[in-house]
Formats: C-alpha cells, sequence, structure tokens
C-alpha cells in the first residue's frame, strides 16, 4: 500500500482536524495551535506537524516517576505497521548526557536538523517539570 505525499496529507488537515485549536490573540489576529501528537511546538504549521510529517521527534517524560524521559522518533520504511511506527529511547542520565543524545538522534544522523531547538526546548521543559522541589523551612523576610 502506497502512502500519500507529506503536502498531500498535510493540505487535506491544515483547515480542520480534530487536534486544531483556534483562538483569538491580541487585535483580533487569530492564533492555531495544535494538540496533535509528536508536534514540538504546539503550533499549527507544516513544519511541525505530526500528522503531515513522516519524519517526527517527541520528547515525553516516561511513564514511571523517575528522572527519566523518553525520545521517540518515527521509522519512514513501517507507515503503515502502527506496532513498529516509532522508535523510542529511554534516557536516565543527568540533562547535559541527555542534551547530548537528543542531539545526536536528532542532527546528527542527518534526521530531522531543523528540528534539534525545538527538541532541546522540549526537553529542557520536561526536565524541568521532572524536577521535585525542595522541601525545608523557607526562611521568613524581615521587614
Amino acid at each position: 500500500m502506497a502512502t500519500a505525499s507529506d503536502s498531500l496529507v498535510w493540505e487535506l488537515v491544515k483547515k480542520n482536524n480534530c487536534f486544531l485549536i483556534k483562538q483569538f490573540g491580541n487585535s483580533n489576529a487569530k492564533v492555531q495551535f495544535s494538540k496533535e501528537p509528536n508536534n514540538l511546538y504546539n503550533v499549527h504549521s507544516y513544519k511541525y506537524s505530526g500528522l503531515a510529517n513522516k519524519k517526527t521527534v517527541t520528547v515525553q517524560p516516561a511513564a514511571d516517576k523517575e528522572m527519566t524521559v523518553v525520545l521517540s522518533t518515527t521509522k519512514t520504511k513501517k507507515q503503515n505497521n502502527p506496532a513498529a511506527f516509532s522508535h523510542k529511547t529511554v534516557m536516565r542520565k543527568e540533562f547535559r548526557k541527555m542534551a547530548k543524545a537528543v542531539k545526536n538522534q536528532v542532527s546528527d544522523n542527518y534526521y530531522r536538523p531543523d528540528l534539534t531547538k525545538p527538541a532541546l526546548a522540549r526537553l529542557s521543559a520536561v526536565h524541568r517539570s521532572l524536577r521535585v522541589a525542595k522541601s525545608g523551612v523557607k526562611k521568613k523576610n524581615r521587614q
């Protein structure tokens, strides 16, 4: 079975799909966001679309509550096999090593070098959300 081209899929889904969120911003300017999977910035555009592109990157927290992050990339040859559609890498290292692994996986392998900066930004946000706040006695401000 042949798959449709990326640009054809984008033309079909860009006006209306179930993941699209339309909001009015400042001065009645319409801002469009997307909740689709594999969209790093959650912006409704062809570049970041997880539906229209064959090669996508996702950075998510792992299912367990530890400091683990999952980097997921899609396999271009397995588009018709949902079970083998994505390649997942679980990272449990410190942040700098995880950032280097993401950079190597995304840009140095010539996978999607244009998504390196968004993938690192998503990794930073996910890692920051997983950190536990320090507990202890808070100091009172003197007035």
